[in-house]
């Protein structure tokens, strides 16, 4: 099989945890061809967002054009958006290339608290881009925004929020359950054809989480082309765990330290 080309559309992270730069990583330790469209430029690192400016939405469409007029590409990852003009640039531009395999990170907030997305955009989000989706990947905060209700989450509530949360559009759902900090495990439920598989894992003790939810969709990107969606997911979640419970080897920072992208292919002891 052809090494698979994956291509992300997202902003950007000069410290290297999150968005395009942890996308890129997470292709690349995944043994996939990354390419990359901008939306925005952000001014973070791991203690939060300072600032971001958005891209000109025909410029983000040149960008994918370039890409796609040129490159076979077998999976797209959609992360930070940032306003709805650049929504309607990016919903048009993949329904125009018949892009299939497209995983939607619907990225709002930061890590830190900061706002990533423009609140008029939620609604772009939601009728121009879910319906292309092939997954989408959202935190119980982004699930409740994109269906209008509280944040008050349980397991129950998660589970009875998949139907509503398919409706919107995409083939499938990954509702990441990491918020709910009441049990010993983390617990994601991917909803789809073929009914509601859920995906536990313990919960790691750890600060090195930024960029966790960029990763984790890149990963079903990278992953995705030759499989279907619940082995996807699968081996995608068990690279996550994997990059965090080996973060600790990294000491980038003095917020939420990055992931470890390369663990398994780094050794012990890198060159210095």
């Amino acid at each position: 099989m052809m090494i698979a080309n994956i291509l992300t559309i997202a902003g950007t992270d000069p410290s290297g945890g999150a968005g395009i730069q942890a996308d890129i990583k997470t292709f690349s330790a995944l043994g996939a061809y990354s390419c990359s469209a901008i939306t925005a430029v952000v001014a973070q690192n791991t203690q939060g967002v300072r600032s971001f400016v958005a891209l000109d939405p025909g410029f983000v469409a040149e960008q994918i054009d370039a890409v796609l007029d040129d490159v076979r590409i077998d999976a797209v990852k959609i992360g930070m958006i940032a306003n709805a003009a650049i929504a309607e640039a990016v919903a048009d531009r993949l329904r125009h290339h018949a892009v299939k395999n497209i995983v939607l990170d619907p990225v709002m907030v930061a890590k830190s608290g900061h706002a990533l997305l423009a609140p008029e955009a939620v609604a772009a989000v939601r009728e121009r881009l879910l319906p292309l989706a092939r997954i989408m990947t959202p935190n119980l905060p982004e699930a409740a925004v994109l269906l209008g209700r509280g944040d008050d989450w349980t397991a129950e509530a998660m589970r009875a929020a998949l139907p509503e949360l398919l409706a919107l559009g995409p083939e499938w759902v990954l509702l990441k359950g990491g918020h709910l900090a009441d049990s010993a495990e983390s617990t994601d439920l991917l909803a789809g054809p073929g009914g509601v598989t859920p995906f536990a894992a313990p919960r790691l003790v750890t600060t090195n989480d930024h960029g966790t939810g960029c990763t984790l969709s890149s990963a079903i990107a990278a992953l995705l082309p030759g499989r279907d969606m619940v082995e996807a997911v699968g081996a995608a979640k068990t690279y996550l765990h994997d990059a965090l419970a080996a973060s600790a080897a990294l000491d980038v920072g003095h917020g939420h330290g990055p992931v470890h992208h390369f663990h398994a292919l780094w050794s012990d002891h890198p060159a210095m």
